[in-house]
């Protein structure tokens, strides 16, 4: 693994679990992410079972924000080259509808 990484222009370092010493950044935005998608879930009143639709919905929402460390671009737009858009967000479990066939559009 190691030639492969080096190969591709990886440099791979390892540290300790939980050392903010070694890898506070990423223990940091971890910490992050978690804390709001408890916050999603208590305030939402969903079981476990969804936690990890939240820990994804949360970091979707991240990866949309703009950042100083980013020149406050965001994730999305460094990787797309547009602005994200945020009309396709809805409030975290909202009342939604579906439908099974297309003759048969009533809602549930």
């Amino acid at each position: 693994m190691t030639n492969f990484l080096a190969n591709k222009g990886i440099v791979h370092q390892m540290s300790c679990v939980n050392t903010l010493q070694q890898n506070s950044i990423v223990e940091k935005k971890h910490d992050h992410i978690l804390n709001v998608a408890r916050s999603l879930m208590i305030q939402s009143h969903l079981p476990k079972i969804y936690w990890s639709y939240s820990v994804i919905h949360v970091a979707h929402i991240i990866n949309m924000l703009p950042t100083p460390v980013l020149n406050d671009f965001s994730p999305h737009e460094m990787l797309y080259k547009s602005e994200a858009d945020f009309n396709q967000l809805n409030v975290f479990r909202s009342l939604s509808y579906f439908c099974t066939l297309p003759t048969n559009k009533k809602k549930v």
